[in-house]
């Protein structure tokens, strides 16, 4: 084959790519490289401008093709611009046809030959401002494929050979694409045995008896020509051969040599090729060298005969091979690196146009303006070309035209245009005119006044002092007219103008400045207990004329949403934020941030919520012994309060919050909790630790407290303090028990063994002291040596043998009495000492029964013996307790009735309690007479409560009234009482009016169970007017109540009322006697005055009438009319009274009632409901 056909061959899959070096040295070059048109201008959409004048800018050009008819001759070639641009086409270096305008786009002429289209062409599109061109385009022009008469082809060869079957198309400036197919147009298949190569041709890498057939036909698509043309079948004859296939060193079909260059350009696709011969069929690897497959674009196809690039990009550059080390290295055409723009310019500017490429080899750089040569037209000093690129300065209107960049190496070119457009604009302000700008004291402001034109306009700023505002310091002007105001106070506040020098132009800006939002009091450092709630405050202050204000609060920069008010967060009308029912994981910072649309500050504070710790876990036991070990531990959570020391269930607290050294007794099992402590308080136990036993041992220590606890002569009891299980240290623990007598010269010990106290040792003699001592013993031994006490068998009497307020006293006879023994005297004492009393038992008896004894006391007995010469000295003191027995009756009873339907019972505690009081039993029924009704007993179990409230009683009904106290014992007797609600009362019945000759008496019967009421009367004179209003206000009072005890049959009462009899008989006669004188009210006719100053003598007054009406309660208004009636009025209720006392048994406590004062307060209560 070829170089030419070879380079035919590799045209279809070109693509680009250069060295590494070259790339990093391109990428330096354009970071080090200075700025690309720093002059260039760009006009803003809201400038206003119309009919602007534009260069040409090709939006459609043409590319290089192959014709086969007059219908493939279309070569594009669009520009816009304004003026619109003119073309014109060059062919051959030379001018192609007439001018054209509107479109350049060339296509073939009917009359014309195809033939004479054959050539190179370039477009040219021109308007005043400069001109475009195309790149060079290639018309290629052929006739119709046309397949020359083939002759069969026949091969052959033997199975396991490898065989190519060649496919020759006709040649076409466009490579055809082959598929091989039967004469039924069904594809060969392939795999990696049969491979279709990228020159066509069929591979067989080794041969097998089914490749024999005799239509394998090459077809060759042309897709410009729009035509397939098949070549002549091949029949293929694999020949067996009578020996076993031999397998064959594999080698190489294509490449042909063991080093391959291709053409490869950015951007394009590329198709790497590698078939193998051989048996059994070889298999491809492909790899990169020095770097790996996979960071490439490059995949696998065609059963791995293929390494298919899509679109080469330069991580692709590189060297790559497959197995048996063909290599392939790939030269590139020219590709763009940078572009120059398209831009335009104000006069006076320096532009530079950057137009940088990359091949392999390195690309040339050549300019031209208006598609000539720059060489050629300009040698102006104000053009450089610095590294490829195109600077000229101080450019003028005399400069607008299209600048070519080319790009060329041995492998082609590429072409670009860029125009320069030097335009000349008038100045205009883009800004809105009297725009309101607002701003926070302190605060940064910038007032808008773009401009635009060409040159570029000079702005200027203007306070209403008409003083240039770049003169303060704190104002700077922008490169596009805009000012910006630094730290604005109240005095910046105001109008201010900007404007364009030598022009018209001009707007107005209002600056209005805002006091700043402040946080007065923001969220504190808080510290609180876990569950409890939590208030964090956000007062602040704004600017009145900020109407629109949010307040958002956060929780470790989270924004918090406030939930129901049951729910966790709330947020109150005054921006407080409440928390509710804190826990540990509510711990955080929390802020509050004030937002209004001119600024926002914020406030900062937090919550640490406290808690007693969590208990430990992970509880470790280490370095064990018999008698110790370590209990180590995790301590839990703190919850924000260090924990201070930990603490083992029973045992003290430790500061050591990690682990502790623990001493260890015999013959035991543990099992460890620890408990946290920290300020809050204590954690719940830990977990158990696992258990650990201890063996046993003797016992380390002996029993204390040891002692003799004699009663009876004779005997020696022997006790002691019990030692605790633990300390017992083995099995078959037993207490040795040691005595012996104090004062003997025999120092044997007499021992016993017992499990348990007391040791009792008989014989002992009366009241003989006694060496004693208990040591422990248990199944490995003995404890420690003990130390001996003395302790006494028991003494020559008798204890006194308690029942309740009884004690039977007995006692030995007495010794010596050295006379005649007369008898004994029984002294006992209180716990205050004092003598109670003294028995005396005359002649030899020795007992005696005393009685009438306080329960719940303390008492000491003396005992003594006495004759005619005097008394013995007592006996040793004897203490004895009486027991708890029931209480006595509460000492009063008094009530109250707030209500018509209400009771309040007041009581004292019983005089005698008898021991400890555990509270009162309230009973209370209704009295009735046909039967019982039902008792309700309510229950105090508060012994210092000594009143109740009882409700829903009936106010028709007396009731029947209890107390009862309570002890250990149980109840005591009650304190009863009887009594009734008071009702709000009526005005009275039974007015009576007995009149005198300058006087009157005025008579009536209040309510029996009425509340306490005043009472006031009017009168008048007839036929005067005047009216006399007069008050008898009530001073004594009283509740209805019954006296228990028989009240009225005490002596001294009866003989009160007697007196009170006679004396009212008295005063009857004197009544009859004076009545032509009459009494009167003391006072003149027309005065207020008071009816309990003087009582009427008239014969006609009723009983009762001089006492005092201040005796009944509230008042009552009695008014009298013309005609001599009157008009009852109810005044306001009184003053609820206490309540009367009970009828307890005289005592200073309870003390009797004083005589009643008439008429009689008992009549009042025995007066029938």
């Amino acid at each position: 084959m070829s170089s030419s056909s070879l380079q035919r061959r590799w045209t279809a899959y070109r693509g680009w790519s250069f060295p590494a070096p070259l790339f990093i040295a391109a990428l330096l070059f354009l970071t080090l490289s200075p700025p690309v048109s720093q002059g260039a201008i760009d006009i803003p959409k809201s400038y206003k401008i119309h009919n602007m004048l534009q260069p040409p800018v090709l939006t459609a050009t043409p590319t290089s093709f192959t014709a086969f008819s007059p219908e493939d001759i279309y070569l594009p070639c669009e520009a816009s611009g304004n003026p619109p641009p003119t073309f014109r086409w060059w062919k051959d270096g030379e001018v192609f046809g007439p001018q054209m305008e509107g479109s350049g786009t060339l296509r073939a002429e009917d009359d014309e030959p195809l033939d004479s289209y054959v050539g190179t062409y370039r477009c040219y599109a021109k308007n005043t401002l400069g001109t475009a061109i195309t790149q060079t385009v290639k018309v290629i022009v052929e006739p119709q494929p046309v397949l020359l008469k083939q002759q069969k082809v026949h091969k052959g060869a033997f199975e396991g050979d490898s065989i190519v079957l060649s496919c020759h198309p006709p040649q076409s400036s466009t490579p055809p694409h082959i598929h091989w197919m039967d004469k039924r147009m069904v594809h060969i298949k392939q795999s990696d045995r049969v491979t279709v190569g990228l020159n066509g041709n069929l591979y067989f890498s080794n041969l097998l008896t089914t490749d024999s057939r005799d239509d394998y036909i090459c077809n060759a698509q042309y897709t410009a020509a729009r035509t397939i043309l098949p070549e002549t079948a091949v029949k293929l004859n694999v020949l067996s051969s009578n020996a076993v296939p031999q397998a064959r060193k594999p080698h190489f079909f294509l490449p042909s040599g063991p080093r391959s260059s291709v053409l490869a350009l950015r951007g394009n696709s590329l198709t790497l090729e590698c078939i193998p011969r051989g048996l059994p069929t070889p298999k491809v690897e492909w790899m990169k060298k020095d770097e790996s497959l996979e960071d490439t674009s490059a995949q696998v196809e065609n059963f791995g005969r293929w390494l298919y690039f899509s679109s080469v990009q330069q991580q692709d550059d590189g060297e790559y091979e497959c197995r048996e080390a063909n290599i392939w290295n790939r030269n590139t055409a020219p590709y763009w690196v940078k572009e120059p723009q398209n831009l335009r310019y104000a006069p006076g500017e320096t532009v530079r146009l950057d137009c940088l490429a990359e091949g392999i080899p390195k690309p040339d750089i050549t300019w031209s303006i208006n598609g000539k040569p720059i060489t050629d037209v300009s040698s102006d000093p104000r053009l450089s070309f610095p590294s490829g690129a195109l600077v000229l300065r101080d450019v003028e209107f005399s400069d607008n035209a299209v600048y070519q960049c080319e790009a060329s190496n041995r492998h082609g070119s590429i072409l670009i245009n860029s125009f320069l457009f030097v335009v000349e604009l008038p100045p205009q302000i883009l800004s809105s005119d009297g725009v309101v700008y607002r701003v926070m004291e302190g605060g940064h402001v910038q007032l808008h006044c773009e401009s635009f034109g060409s040159p570029r306009p000079h702005v200027t700023w203007e306070g209403e002092d008409l003083v240039p505002l770049l003169s303060d310091p704190r104002v700077s002007l922008l490169t596009n007219g805009t000012i910006e105001v630094s730290n604005v106070s109240h005095e910046d506040g105001g109008v201010y103008s900007c404007s364009i020098k030598n022009s018209n132009s001009s707007i107005t800006a209002n600056l209005e400045v805002y006091n700043r939002t402040v946080i007065h009091s923001g969220p504190q450092d808080l510290q609180l207990l876990r569950g409890s709630d939590a208030l964090l405050d956000c007062s602040f202050y704004k600017d009145p004329r900020l109407h629109d204000v949010q307040v958002v609060w956060k929780k470790n920069g989270q924004k918090l949403q406030e939930s129901s008010p049951d729910d966790k967060y709330t947020i109150f009308g005054n921006r407080t934020l409440k928390l509710t029912n804190v826990q540990s994981h509510d711990t955080a910072a929390y802020s509050c941030e004030v937002i209004t649309s001119l600024d926002h500050v914020n406030a900062g504070g937090s919550i640490t919520v406290v808690a007693p710790p969590d208990p430990p876990h992970h509880l470790i036991l280490s370095d064990t012994s018999d008698d110790s070990l370590t209990l180590s531990w995790t301590p839990g959570e703190s919850h924000n309060s260090p924990i201070t020391g930990t603490q083992q269930p029973h045992n003290s607290p430790v500061t050591d919050v990690h682990h502790r050294q623990l001493k260890l007794h015999p013959f035991c099992t543990y099992s460890f909790r620890v408990i946290a402590i920290n300020e809050l308080g204590r954690s719940s136990p830990s977990q158990p630790s696992a258990r650990h036993s201890t063996p046993p041992a003797v016992p380390s220590s002996n029993p204390v407290n040891v002692t003799s606890d004699s009663s009876e002569p004779g005997t020696l009891v022997i006790t002691w303090a019990e030692m605790s299980k633990h300390l017992h240290n083995g099995q078959d623990f037993q207490y040795k028990v040691f005595w012996r007598k104090a004062d003997s010269r025999d120092l044997h010990w007499n021992t016993g063994l017992i499990k348990s106290p007391p040791f009792l040792v008989n014989n002992a003699g009366t009241f003989t002291p006694f060496e004693i001592k208990v040591q422990a013993v248990n199944a490995l031994g003995i404890g420690p040596a003990p130390e001996a006490q003395i302790g006494h068998s028991g003494e020559d009497s008798r204890s006194p043998e308690l029942k309740n307020r009884t004690v039977l006293v007995k006692w030995n006879e007495a010794q010596r009495v050295r006379g005649r023994l007369l008898g004994y005297k029984d002294q006992d004492r209180d716990q205050d000492q004092d003598l109670v009393r003294v028995e005396v038992v005359w002649g030899s008896r020795t007992s005696v029964e005393v009685t009438e004894l306080k329960l719940f006391s303390q008492y000491q007995l003396l005992v003594t013996a006495f004759n005619r010469k005097g008394e013995s000295p007592p006996s040793m003191p004897h203490l004895f307790n009486t027991p708890e027995g029931a209480p006595g009756p509460p000492a009063s009873l008094t009530f109250d009735s707030p209500t018509e339907k209400s009771l309040i019972l007041y009581w004292t505690p019983p005089l005698e309690t008898n021991g400890i009081l555990l509270g009162y039993m309230v009973q209370y029924q209704k009295e009735v007479q046909s039967r019982d009704s039902d008792l309700t007993t309510e229950t105090i179990s508060d012994p210092n409560v000594n009143q109740i409230l009882l409700e829903n009683l009936d106010s028709s009904s007396y009731y029947i009234l209890k107390v009862i106290a309570e002890t250990k014992s149980g109840v005591g007797p009650p304190i009863t009482t009887r009594g009734a609600t008071l009702l709000d009362g009526v005005p009275p019945t039974n007015v009576t009016v007995v009149s005198c000759n300058t006087s009157f008496n005025l008579s009536w019967v209040p309510g029996e169970r009425d509340r306490n009421h005043g009472f006031h009367f009017h009168y008048k004179r007839k036929p005067g007017k005047t009216r006399i209003r007069i008050t008898t206000p009530l001073t004594s009072k009283f509740m209805p109540s019954e006296m228990a005890g028989g009240f009225a049959a005490q002596g001294w009462l009866i003989g009160l009322i007697s007196a009170i009899v006679l004396l009212v008989l008295i005063l009857l006669i004197l009544c009859l006697i004076k009545r032509s004188k009459g009494g009167k009210y003391a006072g003149n006719d027309g005065d207020e005055k008071r009816s309990d100053s003087q009582p009427s003598l008239c014969n006609e007054s009723k009983l009762g009438s001089d006492d005092s009406l201040a005796e009944y309660g509230d008042s009552v208004d009695i008014q009298f009319n013309e005609d001599g009636s009157f008009i009852g009025q109810y005044s306001g209720r009184g003053p609820v009274p206490h309540g009367n006392e009970s009828s307890g048994p005289a005592s200073p406590v309870n003390a009797a009632p004083p005589p009643p004062i008439a008429p009689s307060m008992s009549s009042i209560l025995n007066r029938p409901s």
